[in-house]
């Protein structure tokens, strides 16, 4: 088995924000689905800390008769306040 049938990639669109209009290969996870949240740091020109461009995988559509999902995207999301800690199902919502 080679190692690239290990790895597979999905060509995602992205809207919104710097990336709009792109696609770009994103890696799928154990579930076939790419991540839930893609974040891209693009460096600083004066040599600061990076700038983190955060992206929320939406739906990019539905299917007619039973609702699944066709497929993915991801949506530019400005206001990041997930702080990209895991979340557990008994973890208090933040409000």
């Amino acid at each position: 088995m080679a190692e690239t049938d290990l790895v597979k990639s999905q060509d995602t669109p992205f809207e919104g924000g710097p990336m709009d209009g792109r696609v770009l290969p994103v890696l799928l996870g154990p579930t076939g689905h790419p991540p839930k949240t893609y974040r891209i740091p693009v460096p600083d020109p004066e040599g600061g800390p990076p700038t983190v461009l955060v992206y929320r995988r939406v739906p990019r559509g539905h299917s007619r008769r039973l609702g699944l999902v066709q497929g993915w995207k991801y949506a530019y999301d400005p206001d990041d306040r997930s702080g990209g800690g895991l979340r557990w199902p008994w973890s208090r919502p933040n409000g």
